[in-house]
């Protein structure tokens, strides 16, 4: 099992506000992990990082490598091509947009990363068919219940291939039957693609569910 993203003392102050302290971790290729921790532990902000959304502070001994490449001394360019390519994100508010059909919001992705718009089109109607929302395909966000937005979410977020799938509070927003769904929806990708998904989340069933639980506290791993 190969090695997705290995970091070693992450650090993150915003002003005199140390937000994450000395993190370090492994995550392995196919592994379905959580992060859990009360409001204000930096799992958010943990998440940001990993993902290439954010930089963490610098220190001399940390280093953050995804796919055995240490982003640390990329460009925000080459950040950039990595995070469309190789990383896949779902948010708790999905954050489709509105002027766009849901096939449109699924092709944006491929189509930075200069996919064709034939391609993008027929991957998007794939995926929309896997989500079970490709009769909605041609509705914009603000005609789709919250379940349909979030799973229009989640093929957008694959229409890459991407090696490693982020999600913040994905079923935060969403009723309990469509949160069950969801949940049920990333370990059925994970079986069958064996998409790796790193997610921070409230839900305790979900938490509980996962290959690994990392709980965060006051900025530091506990456990």
């Amino acid at each position: 099992m190969g090695k997705i993203i290995e970091a070693k003392n992450i650090n993150k102050s915003f002003g005199t506000l140390q937000i994450l302290k000395n993190i370090n971790l492994t995550i392995n290729s196919g592994e379905i992990v959580s992060i859990v921790g009360p409001s204000g532990a930096g799992k958010t902000t943990l998440l940001q990082i990993l993902g290439t959304l954010e930089r963490p502070s610098f220190k001399s001994d940390t280093t953050l490598k995804i796919l055995g490449e240490d982003i640390l001394s990329f460009s925000d360019k080459k950040i950039c091509q990595l995070r469309n390519r190789q990383i896949g994100f779902i948010f708790q508010f999905h954050e489709l947009l509105p002027e766009f059909t849901a096939i449109e919001n699924v092709c944006l992705p491929a189509m930075i990363a200069k996919t064709s718009q034939k391609k993008a089109k027929e991957k998007a109607a794939f995926l929309l068919e896997k989500m079970k929302v490709y009769h909605r395909k041609d509705h914009k966000p603000n005609a789709l219940s919250g379940g349909e937005q979030q799973r229009v979410a989640v093929a957008r977020a694959l229409i890459n291939d991407p090696k490693v799938i982020f999600a913040d509070e994905p079923s935060g927003n969403l009723d309990t039957k469509n949160a069950e769904e969801l949940h049920e929806l990333f370990f059925e990708l994970n079986d069958t693609f064996n998409h790796t998904f790193i997610i921070v989340t409230h839900n305790d069933s979900l938490a509980s569910s996962t290959n690994r639980k990392i709980i965060l506290k006051d900025g530091q791993i506990q456990s």
